[in-house]
């Protein structure tokens, strides 16, 4: 299986931005040693986000970020750009976390939104934020429950207003798709470009008085010492935003595991997006566990992406999750089946990046024992919008603060403890594999094969989570 256009980096989000720069050139490395009050690790969302949270509460801090690439070059750059916190991920999180812990966390993400429009406008940044909200949709019979428990579980805890179901018809009077068979709404959704809202937070960062060096790997922290191959930073706190890097470190690697996502991009096609009716700019994911996701662009393109990549290896992040033809041809059937509409319209590019999923589907953020060495992964795919609230968390974290932020069930809970290599690696592929066959032949009308079914099933019976919903 091949896609029509082979995937490629830089992605088309952060090949845009940077050219909107009119080539901006990359902070300096590193070079002897510097010192600093708190040193972070990572040039993503999470760091940049916890930067600025850092210089807001208190401007006269001495903060260092380090980047190994440039801003932007990993997964903030590649994602699909869904800004959204937890009304969506109800139904999970109520399992995870209980009813009262899952409606706090649901409206403490109800800021994300808000808190990135007032950054893009204090600054004038246009970063093509679109507030629609967000469509889950039933493309196959099997996929019905999970609209039906978002639904149920919005209901449950007295918020119906933030899952409103949709019959067949009124999905389609936001777009039209014969293989749409119902779906939710939720009002707490937006959407964004990538690229232009990581360079945003980039210049914002730099403009705060942050140092920010690229190009500077960490290759080691030892005690209060972070060594690049240029020099080395001395900093008595130190916060490490690296998402799915962080699956190689032991703290976080007993939870943590690392999906391949890619999706495709098409050409500008406002004509065929106007005839499906799809002109609200509605994010959309459907009902799978290795989920589909797909939003418009402002000019008229259609992304779609699959959840559906490799899984991780003892850590190991490599070419499996930038460059994984046959994930890249998933996303490309999932745009052909799902919006027949747009069959014509060429693909015009492709790109994929690592998610790091936690053993229940939640970020988790921490400081290691013993150290002041703080921490946040796991966003499993939904990090666009939960990295503001962990740059708070990070940020409170580093100041040894007792508020809101280190209060909330991304601090506080127990995460699950995944099995060890090679068990994870082996296990997860065959459940991973069994998944795909099931839910392959629930969209083409077939009973799965009994042995795909039994390990679909497995995750469930040991009370863990697989996939990227």
């Amino acid at each position: 299986m091949k896609p029509s256009v082979e995937p490629r980096l830089p992605a088309w989000w952060l090949e845009q931005a940077l050219a909107s720069e009119g080539g901006a050139e990359p902070a300096p490395p590193l070079a002897g040693d510097e010192r600093a009050d708190v040193a972070i690790v990572g040039g993503g969302y999470t760091g940049l986000w916890t930067a600025l949270a850092l210089r807001d509460r208190d401007p006269s801090l001495r903060v260092t970020l380090l980047e190994a690439e440039i801003c932007g070059a990993g997964p903030s750059g590649r994602n699909g750009g869904f800004l959204h916190g937890y009304w969506a991920k109800l139904a999970s999180t109520r399992g995870v976390l209980g009813d009262e812990d899952a409606v706090r966390l649901a409206q403490a993400a109800e800021a994300i939104v808000p808190g990135v429009r007032a950054f893009a406008e204090g600054r004038g940044e246009d970063i093509r934020l679109r507030e629609a909200g967000m469509l889950m949709v039933s493309a196959a019979p099997a996929q019905d429950a999970a609209v039906d428990h978002a639904v149920a579980a919005a209901a449950a805890v007295g918020h119906s207003e933030e899952a409103v179901a949709l019959s067949r018809e009124e999905v389609a009077a936001r777009c039209a798709s014969p293989t749409f068979r119902r779906g939710v709404f939720f009002r707490d959704g937006a959407t964004v470009e990538p690229g232009l809202l990581v360079r945003a937070l980039r210049r914002a960062v730099i403009d705060a008085g942050v140092t920010v060096h690229e190009r500077t790997p960490v290759t080691r922290i030892r005690g209060q010492e972070l060594t690049t191959p240029g020099g080395v930073l001395h900093a008595p706190q130190i916060v490490l935003a690296t998402n799915a890097a962080l699956s190689a470190w032991r703290p976080a690697s007993r939870s943590l595991t690392n999906f391949g996502s890619y999706v495709v991009l098409t050409e500008p096609a406002p004509e065929a997006l106007e005839a499906i009716g799809w002109t609200g700019g509605e994010a959309i994911v459907d009902g799978r566990m290795f989920l589909h996701y797909f939003r418009t662009t402002s000019d008229g393109r259609v992304l779609m992406g699959s959840g559906s990549g490799p899984i991780g290896f003892a850590g190991r992040v490599d070419d499996r999750f930038s460059l994984d033809g046959p994930t890249a041809a998933r996303a490309e059937a999932g745009l052909r089946r799902l919006l027949p509409g747009l069959a014509g319209v060429p693909v015009e590019r492709a790109w994929g990046g690592p998610i790091d999923v936690s053993s229940d589907h939640l970020p988790f953020f921490g400081t290691k024992p013993g150290t002041r060495i703080h921490y946040g992964a796991g966003y499993s795919g939904h990090g666009v919008g939960p990295s503001w609230l962990g740059g708070r968390i990070l940020a409170s974290l580093a100041l040894d603060a007792d508020d809101e932020w280190t209060r909330l069930p991304l601090v506080t809970r127990r995460v699950p403890t995944l099995p060890p290599e090679p068990i994870r690696r082996v296990g997860g592929g065959l459940v991973r594999s069994a998944i795909m066959a099931c839910e392959a032949a629930e969209e083409q009308g077939r009973r799965a094969p009994l042995a795909a079914r039994a390990g679909a099933a497995l995750p469930r019976l040991l009370g863990m989570e697989l996939g990227t919903r």
